[in-house]
């Protein structure tokens, strides 16, 4: 009986490295061997003929794709896109801006960031401002008017859109100053015309603006009510708009320095010809058939004023907030009862 050899404890046999005739029609149990060992170390990393294709199951699981956040009371929009890659805000606060290569570079990644950043809106503001006769501030209040024009998610009345500067319409159209010309027609002609410029110093800008919002009525319904407060000082109300331009600018040749004393000499190339509209209604106020993204401008006066009134006599400054109404409503101040005395409007000593 011949002896067989039963590897000891430590000590493998070793590997042989399994070939296939690739003329052979056979199957697997035509399998040959080579007659030289291999070392381990040596081995191809290339998969064994036997190995099957890798299943979904097999593979590591993929990040699911990033989803819009929402946050309760907040208008529902993708924040993220108001701080792009390489934006910097302005310190007004109106404006993003980047001097990035790639976007002054290939138009289809201009067209695809100017696409994304105009389904957001512009954040409009009603502001209202008290000073004495020596130009100190009584009071400085502020609301936010955002949620007047981006109604709720469950609601249908969202009428954003994107308009490109029309024919025989004065613009920035590539030049320094405005003219009538030329007429491109659509966002990807426009961008691949700026990113053709050799221009040293140009600019793309995508507009936010805010349209059929009566201003005038609510700067004349809210100047009425701070009369009311017996107020002896100068009001003034504002709308300004915040986060309103999108501006890709040229990369610096050499540096910020340099190009702005460029500037001032050859001037700045400018590509203004599209904004993202929002409008407050879609028509002005007064004509027939009014709709609103969300309410009348005296719905929502009539909602705020207590509110307003109340942070006014308080000589705030800062935001009126939901808070102010509930303050209003549980903790009104003893102004607020009656005919109230004058009040403001001269310096304090």
């Amino acid at each position: 009986m011949a002896e067989q050899n039963i590897p000891r404890k430590g000590i493998s046999e070793p590997s042989y490295a399994v070939h296939r005739s690739s003329n052979s029609n056979a199957g697997p149990s035509t399998s040959i061997f080579n007659q030289e060992p291999h070392d381990d170390n040596d081995r191809s990393n290339t998969p064994p003929p036997y190995s099957g294709p890798t299943t979904p199951s097999m593979s590591a699981p993929r990040a699911p794709p990033p989803q819009n956040i929402t946050y309760p009371g907040l208008p529902h929009l993708d924040y993220r896109l108001y701080a792009p890659s390489t934006f910097l805000l302005s310190a007004d606060k109106s404006e993003i801006k980047s001097y990035e290569t790639r976007l002054s570079t290939y138009p289809n990644a201009l067209v695809s960031l100017i696409q994304s950043v105009a389904t957001i809106p512009p954040k409009p503001h009603i502001r209202i401002v008290g000073k004495s006769s020596d130009g100190s501030i009584d009071f400085d209040v502020t609301m936010n008017a955002m949620n007047l024009i981006v109604p709720d998610a469950d609601r249908k009345g969202k009428m954003n859109y994107v308009r490109i500067i029309g024919p025989g319409e004065a613009g920035f159209r590539g030049d320094t100053k405005e003219t009538l010309a030329p007429d491109l027609g659509n966002l990807d002609n426009w961008a691949r015309s700026y990113c053709a410029d050799t221009s040293s110093i140009k600019q793309f800008v995508l507009e936010r603006i805010v349209t059929n919002w009566d201003t005038s009525y609510l700067e004349g319904r809210l100047l009425s009510l701070i009369n009311s407060t017996a107020y002896r000082g100068h009001c003034t109300v504002s709308f300004p708009l915040t986060h309103s331009r999108v501006v890709v600018h040229s990369p610096d040749k050499v540096n910020r320095f340099f190009s702005n004393v460029t500037k001032v000499f050859t001037g700045t190339r400018k590509y203004e010809v599209i904004k993202s509209i929002w409008p407050y209604a879609d028509v002005p106020r007064g004509e027939t058939g009014r709709r609103c993204a969300v309410q009348e401008e005296d719905v929502w006066f009539n909602d705020w004023k207590d509110a307003i009134r109340h942070a006014v006599l308080g000589r705030r400054r800062g935001w009126v907030t939901g808070e102010d109404r509930l303050e209003f409503l549980m903790e009104p101040r003893p102004a607020e009862q009656g005919n109230p005395s004058g009040w403001g409007g001269t310096p304090r000593v």
